[in-house]
């Protein structure tokens, strides 16, 4: 299930493979914050193969400050409630970074379409890598419908898929009757049916479940 399952470590992810990082920074590559499925290995290889694309990953672990990670006011068609990043002063998290060469950049903007690539903003946003080094230029994909929040217009934090969906399932009685009672058949019915996702997306702005996330003023395409 959505986002899948992230490394332990930093590695070079190469086909198959998580290989082991000989440095922490890629000066011709550029930083790219996950906070959701990209920075899980086997959604990244799917992507890249799809295309034909077989270069190498980079993914490096770091501990963030002044992001956390939201919830996407949008149903994706499939068939899950993703994440985006959100403005969070005090807040830190381990999060990764992949590092991507053109080609693979145009390719990961390519698939999301719900989503704006905005450089996060420094030094409210702090990127620190394991070797007490911090990155400058990073940038993440914010989700253009906003986020979600927990009725009080403060962005929630994802608690993971099936507690998250679990929530919303319980709070709208609306939500219920078109997805159903359980996040396994929330699942079921979103997935690929682009016209039921839009009247959901449409259903949590109608609802007033949506807030800013407080990066939307970056938006840089």
């Amino acid at each position: 299930m959505y986002p899948g399952v992230w490394p332990a470590e930093s590695g070079l992810l190469d086909g198959d493979r998580l290989l082991p990082l000989d440095r922490l920074t890629f000066p011709d590559r550029t930083p790219l914050l996950a906070v959701g499925s990209n920075a899980c290995p086997g959604q990244l290889r799917h992507k890249m193969a799809e295309f034909g694309l077989t270069s190498p990953v980079p993914m490096v672990r770091t501990r963030v400050t002044g992001i956390d990670v939201g919830v996407s006011a949008h149903v994706s068609i499939l068939g899950y409630v993703s994440a985006s990043p959100v403005h969070a002063p005090g807040v830190t998290r381990e999060l990764f970074v992949i590092w991507l060469d053109a080609e693979q950049l145009a390719l990961v903007d390519a698939t999301e379409p719900n989503f704006d690539r905005v450089r996060l903003p420094e030094p409210s946003a702090r990127v620190e890598l394991d070797d007490g080094g911090t990155l400058s230029g990073v940038f993440a994909y914010v989700n253009r419908h906003g986020v979600l929040h927990n009725g009080d217009g403060v962005p929630r934090s994802h608690p993971g898929q099936h507690a998250l969906i679990s929530e919303l399932l319980t709070a709208s009685t609306e939500l219920r009757r078109m997805f159903g009672l359980t996040p396994e058949e929330f699942c079921v019915r979103a997935r690929a049916d682009a016209r039921l996702c839009a009247r959901g997306t449409q259903l949590f702005a109608k609802e007033k479940m949506v807030t800013r996330s407080g990066l939307e003023h970056l938006r840089v395409r």
